[in-house]
């Protein structure tokens, strides 16, 4: 991994976090949090891709600025739509405005198991319950999952919004997940970093 760099970028009302990988001069962004497109741009980066964990409203928020500054593609599993943002119920319950910039979605990868994303290739896990569009992804040959709101750090994603489930996610981490080596590195959508092995020894919803 001496090639490879993962930054963390944790920004928005929720600190939610996005992540910049480069490796052999090349740079993808996954998950769009609030900030993520001026910080892109001081870094001077200019991302080959924006991919989506998953299109809560807060992982989402820079997605049309990332566009715009950027005109790099984005991938997701689903077209965007209010029933994945959630932007109406949050504005209900926290009785605040949270518009999202809009933006388009470029690739679709429900259905797929592996992509190559100009140059990255990763595996794609589907994982709902959390979101009906939550997918991790696996980067080839490197033992790193990036998360979204799946699995964290001794917890995992609510299930309390419209459309979650709670055994469809447990159902679906020890499905697609556990099948992983422990070691693999959990890079999740909030929170610090954890392991497979970590949580599948001590996470008190699935150990």
């Amino acid at each position: 991994m001496n090639d490879w760099r993962f930054e963390v970028f944790c920004g928005g009302l929720f600190q939610t976090n996005g992540y910049l990988v480069t490796t052999g001069g090349k740079s993808w962004v996954f998950d769009a949090p609030e900030g993520i497109a001026d910080w892109l741009a001081c870094s001077g980066v200019r991302p080959e891709a924006l991919i989506l964990t998953h299109q809560h409203h807060d992982h989402v928020l820079d997605v049309g600025k990332i566009q715009a500054a950027f005109g790099c593609p984005v991938y997701a599993h689903s077209e965007p739509s209010e029933e994945l943002t959630l932007s109406k119920r949050l504005e209900r319950m926290m009785g605040i405005p949270c518009e999202i910039d809009p933006y388009t979605v470029d690739h679709r990868f429900e259905g797929l198991k592996t992509i190559d994303l100009g140059g990255l290739v990763v595996e794609l896990h589907h994982v709902p319950g959390h979101s009906p569009d939550s997918v991790c992804f696996k980067l080839s040959g490197l033992p790193v999952l990036i998360g979204g709101d799946v699995l964290f750090a001794g917890s995992i994603g609510r299930t309390d919004f419209p459309n979650g489930d709670h055994e469809l996610l447990l159902s679906g981490i020890r499905r697609e997940l556990w099948a992983l080596p422990d070691e693999t590195e959990v890079l999740p959508g909030h929170g610090p970093a954890t392991t497979i092995g970590r949580e599948k020894a001590t996470n008190p919803y699935l150990a």
